[in-house]
């Protein structure tokens, strides 16, 4: 039958909403959504992954411990999965961060929060010196946290947020 709609119309979703379910955060016994198609990155490295429209997300092995944030500087518009993983604790202080690889503003990976630029040196911090002066918003503004997990037995990956 041509135009004819399957199934009965989105009572899973209904379901869900009535239960009080409907977030992310509230399906998979509280995992969040289930994500699909994802390589997790390797101990001491960053992936980056994209999903739907324009929304990714930059994800860091620390320690066998998965720490995502949006993948997207908020500062300057670049992909944070591209950005150097920072773990001195002496350094950085106690949480691991992600610099971006263009204006140098930092991000902790378990909070969102900003921090103090990565100094880097030679063209990379010229370029990045460069950027600082052309970014349109000059006050770093914080980033989506998420916590991904990964079920053992089945090899599922679950992510929601902070």
């Amino acid at each position: 039958m041509m135009g004819s709609r399957r199934g009965k119309g989105g009572n899973l979703k209904r379901s869900l909403d009535e239960k009080g379910r409907g977030s992310a955060s509230g399906v998979n016994s509280g995992r969040g959504q289930e994500i699909t198609g994802v390589t997790l990155p390797g101990q001491g490295k960053i992936r980056g992954w994209a999903f739907g429209e324009d929304r990714t997300i930059a994800c860091a092995n620390v320690d066998g411990e998965y720490l995502a944030v949006d993948g997207t500087c908020p500062r300057c518009g670049f992909d944070l999965f591209k950005g150097k993983l920072l773990t001195d604790a002496d350094v950085w202080g106690p949480q691991p961060r992600v610099a971006c690889p263009t204006c140098s503003t930092t991000y902790s990976l378990k909070t969102g929060k900003f921090g103090p630029e990565y100094k880097a040196k030679g063209l990379a911090g010229f370029v990045n010196t460069w950027a600082l002066t052309a970014t349109v918003d000059s006050a770093s503004k914080d980033v989506p946290a998420f916590v991904i997990t990964r079920d053992e037995e089945t090899g599922q990956v679950f992510c929601r947020e902070r």
